[in-house]
């Protein structure tokens, strides 16, 4: 059967494997790095998606918004 990852589900797979705060444009490289086509305001309606989720916290700092994995997603 293949595999059925959505975009979604493999994005914030790889943002719990980051170390750091994830930005729209690191959202956008770590999709880069697949076959789903991604654009930058593809990238942002996917992190604010997984926020609304309660699957990752929004940050803003200086006006920039990044994300983290919620407490008890990592």
């Amino acid at each position: 059967m293949p595999d059925q990852t959505t975009r979604r589900a493999w994005l914030l797979t790889a943002i719990q494997r980051e170390s750091g705060p994830i930005t729209t444009q690191r959202a956008a490289q770590l999709l880069a790095t697949t076959t789903w086509s991604c654009h930058r305001n593809t990238a942002r309606k996917e992190l604010r998606s997984l926020s609304q989720r309660g699957l990752l916290r929004p940050v803003d700092v200086d006006g920039r918004r990044t994300y983290h994995p919620a407490r008890g997603h990592r």
